[in-house]
């Protein structure tokens, strides 16, 4: 009895949802979709790596369409909804005023949660599978792929994108804009001091006349990887607008073949979009999350608090220079964007990160000892994570060892899943983990041996996977391949092995927190709350 109690209403009755500003139902919304769409990732990433130990477990198009929508549910339906979610209670809850707009915080909730849903259901109903880089001309070849499969999935992906756009005007106007009866706030220089320009200033000024900067810095961080969220939404949703013109065209009885569209030039303007998200908009946004989990963890301000400001808004800069390492193998990309964007300006990006992992570590190692909280365990599991990936990555950024690991596991392996499950994911599980008391009015987590469980599975699933995709990829196993001899069998099945460790871990969290919320929390978070929906802010005990 005890135990159907504690599932239905929360561990000791802590939770109270109604008790919920409507700002914190909202985070929790997107928490749930973000749950949600990890598992919907998981699975279809499980199938596919069983299908690399035997791949005549299902048919080739279905795998290619998994593969497809994989990435794309992993990003846009998990990652965004979780990383939008958190930082539209953040800003507002660090700047002590209202969210510009709730109803435009919930459109975004809705139209990622739906935009998601619709092209995973596109992939894997029609097979519609020309992979997630879209290369033209494959994204409108009527000749392998549904075109009306493919007009719904592209509609999906316009659906988050515009979900996305809500997001970037929230933030913005929530910096910038002055709240009914307060005294008159200057928004441009709100706008300013977030993207960095009194940082900039200050640098040229003496030191008697440097001003500080009037936001903190980790609404810096969020305002400069949210300008790399807007540019990406932009080209990603002309990209999909031009895909879709040629499917409904087709659907309408036009034959759009002879249209120019110069392939190369697509693909560069296609890897900006794509790389602001890798390059850009995660290392800003993961930078930031780092520093203002130290500062919640250690109680102390930031090492070198400054020069991580300068850091941001050189990295949002590189951001945009970095797109050709994708194109190294491409015969046809000009050398010398080879050698300035995919070779040069990308080792940079070992500098600008490395120096937020620098930032990070000191800041805890001046507060020793610390406990090893949740928290502090998987921010130090998210430094790992990218301690690994970022040098996979640079190892990528040189035209000789491009030429042998570009279209090989190691890619996606050692660089691309550890960067995202281990990197990214723990990351944003530390967040979680501090957050989660403070949005639920201190609710207590149901499980510490459950949390314990979750690290431990999350960590040596997400690093043995990539691993042993890395080793299989210097023995020459390609991506985005299918192999029915069992060549690489051995690597397959102990990146299986991982994979089995990875589910286990999520589903430890995932119980965990229900558990913590109990069903009737989880499906009061979806209903509206009686509290005044101005008072989105939780009062902070004095």
């Amino acid at each position: 009895m005890k135990f159907i109690n504690i599932l239905l209403d929360g561990e000791e009755g802590l939770f109270k949802p109604k008790s919920l500003t409507p700002m914190q139902k909202l985070v929790l919304r997107f928490v749930v979709v973000s749950l949600v769409y990890y598992f919907f990732a998981l699975f279809e990433g499980m199938l596919m790596r069983i299908m690399q130990v035997d791949a005549s477990l299902m048919p080739a198009d279905q795998y290619f369409g998994m593969l497809t929508a994989h990435p794309l549910v992993g990003i846009f339906g998990s990652t965004y909804s979780l990383v939008f979610g958190a930082f539209l209670f953040l800003v507002p809850y660090l700047m002590k005023k209202p969210l510009w707009s709730y109803k435009l915080g919930n459109l975004t909730y809705l139209f990622i949660a739906i935009g998601t849903l619709v092209f995973w259901t596109a992939g894997f109903l029609t097979h519609y599978s020309p992979l997630y880089t879209l290369y033209w001309p494959l994204p409108a070849d009527f000749t392998q792929f549904n075109p009306l499969g493919g007009a719904f999935f592209i509609t999906g992906i316009a659906l988050v994108m515009v979900g996305t756009v809500f997001f970037v005007i929230n933030i913005f106007a929530t910096i910038t804009y002055t709240p009914v009866g307060w005294e008159k706030q200057n928004g441009k220089k709100l706008l300013g001091s977030a993207l960095g320009i009194d940082s900039v200033k200050n640098i040229f000024r003496k030191k008697q006349n440097r001003t500080e900067p009037l936001v903190s810095l980790p609404i810096a961080a969020v305002a400069r990887g949210t300008v790399d969220v807007a540019l990406n939404a932009g080209i990603i949703l002309f990209t999909g607008v031009l895909i879709l013109v040629y499917m409904v065209g087709h659907l309408m009885g036009y034959d759009l073949k002879n249209t120019a569209v110069d392939a190369l030039l697509y693909k560069n303007w296609f890897w900006w979009g794509l790389d602001l998200i890798a390059d850009g908009l995660v290392l800003i946004f993961v930078a930031g999350t780092w520093y203002l989990l130290a500062m919640l963890i250690t109680g102390k301000e930031l090492f070198m608090a400054k020069i991580a400001r300068i850091a941001l808004l050189v990295e949002l800069v590189v951001s945009w220079t970095v797109w050709s390492h994708h194109l190294m193998s491409d015969q046809a990309q000009p050398g010398i964007l080879k050698i300035l964007s995919g070779e040069l300006v990308t080792a940079f990006e070992l500098i600008t990160q490395g120096l937020a992992f620098f930032i990070t570590l000191v800041t805890l190692w001046s507060a020793r000892p610390l406990k090893m909280t949740n928290p502090l365990k998987f921010l130090l599991g998210g430094l790992l994570g990218f301690g690994l990936a970022v040098p996979a990555g640079i190892m990528q950024a040189d035209i000789g060892l491009n030429r042998i690991l570009h279209n090989t596991q190691w890619i996606i392996g050692p660089h691309v899943h550890v960067a995202i499950l281990v990197g990214l994911t723990m990351t944003l599980y530390s967040a979680v983990y501090i957050l989660f008391p403070i949005v639920t009015n201190g609710a207590k987590l149901h499980s510490q041996k459950l949390a314990n469980v979750h690290f431990w599975c999350h960590l040596l699933g997400g690093i043995g996977m990539g691993a042993f995709m890395g080793m299989a990829g210097l023995h020459g196993m390609l991506r985005r391949t299918l192999y029915y001899e069992g060549e690489y069998n051995l690597y397959m099945i102990l990146a299986l092995l991982s994979g089995i460790l990875l589910t286990v871990g999520f589903l430890a969290f995932f119980y965990n927190i229900v558990m913590s919320l109990g069903l009737k929390g989880v499906l009061q978070i979806f209903t509206p709350s009686k509290l005044d929906v101005n008072d989105i802010v939780p009062k902070t005990k004095e």
